[in-house]
C-alpha cells in the first residue's frame, strides 16, 4: 500500500464517516479519529455489500448506489460505536 493509497483511504473514511454521522439524529460523542476509522471500515464493508447485492461498483463516474450503501453502513457503525464508547466513558466517571 502506497502513501497515496493510505491518504486516500483516510480522506474517503472521513467523508463516509461524516456523512454517516449526519444521517443519525442527535449528537454522537465520539472523537474524530474514531469517526474516520468507522468511515474507512464502512467504505470497505459497504463496497463488499454493494457487490454482493449486485450493485455495479466499477462505473466511469460516481457510484451513487455504492455510496449510499457505504453511508448506511457508516451510520450503523457510528451508532454502534457511539453507544459503546459513551457507555465505556460513563463507567469511568463513576
Amino acid at each position: 500500500m502506497t502513501i497515496t493509497g493510505i491518504l486516500t483511504a483516510i480522506v474517503i473514511g472521513l467523508i463516509i464517516g461524516a456523512l454517516g454521522r449526519l444521517v443519525l439524529p442527535g449528537k454522537q460523542r465520539i472523537p474524530i479519529w474514531l469517526t474516520i476509522l468507522v468511515g474507512i471500515v464502512a467504505a470497505f464493508v459497504g463496497t463488499a455489500l454493494a457487490r454482493a447485492l449486485g450493485i455495479p461498483t466499477e462505473t466511469s463516474g460516481i457510484d451513487w448506489m455504492e455510496l449510499l450503501v457505504q453511508v448506511l453502513v457508516a451510520a450503523l457503525g457510528v451508532a454502534l460505536v457511539s453507544g459503546l464508547y459513551g457507555r465505556r466513558r460513563s463507567r469511568l466517571r463513576l
